[in-house]
């Protein structure tokens, strides 16, 4: 079983992707950990990928394609993969399912994670207040800037493609401002 979880930072994804990892035996994929992987494994894909980092390029669509092809004939992925972060263009979307298409490893769902934006940077500040009350550091990204321009990105370049998922009928969509369990039932509801 493949999933896709899309929703901007702040909403919870990670969270239920950990979940879902224990429930269900899936692992959660990162394309930035798979590219550290391949480059520290020094396959041809890491080496393409290395030479590119270097030069200060992004990755091809094609070269991160074929590391996930590579990730997901691992053992630990045998029962399915979450996607958390990538696919993050809607070319990237059509060619992760014309990839896993062709593997006869479809996606099966895809959940978007409704929130708040404002909501979502009230819960920073709770948090920070949280951590400072504590006496522990605040991580130097966890700050409102950093936030609302990371919403402003997501919006902006990962939101487009929403539709396309929606257009597949593969897209369901749950409400990321409950409470943690409830968003966990709500998941498990829409996987059966």
């Amino acid at each position: 079983m493949n999933i896709i979880v899309i929703g901007p930072p702040g909403a919870g994804k990670g969270t239920q992707a950990k979940i879902l990892e224990a429930e269900y035996g899936l692992k959660q994929l990162s394309t930035g950990d798979m590219l550290r992987a391949e480059i520290a494994a020094g396959s041809d894909l890491g080496k393409k990928a290395k030479a590119l980092m270097d030069a200060g390029e992004l990755v091809p669509d094609d070269v991160v394609i074929g590391m996930i092809a590579n990730r997901i004939a691992q053992p630990d992925c045998a029962k399915g993969v979450i996607f958390d972060g990538f696919p993050r263009t809607v070319e990237q979307a059509k060619a992760l399912d014309k990839m896993l298409g062709e593997k006869g490893k479809p996606i099966k769902v895809v959940i978007e994670f409704a929130v708040n934006e404002e909501e979502l940077v009230n819960r920073l500040r709770t948090r920070i207040q949280q951590t400072i009350d504590a006496g522990q550091q605040v991580r130097g990204d966890d700050n409102e800037e950093t936030l609302r321009n990371r919403l402003k990105v997501f919006r902006e370049q990962t939101a487009p493609i929403i539709p396309y998922y929606k257009g597949t009928g593969l897209l369901k969509t749950v409400d990321g401002m409950l409470p943690i369990d409830h968003v966990t039932q709500a998941i498990k509801a829409l996987l059966k």
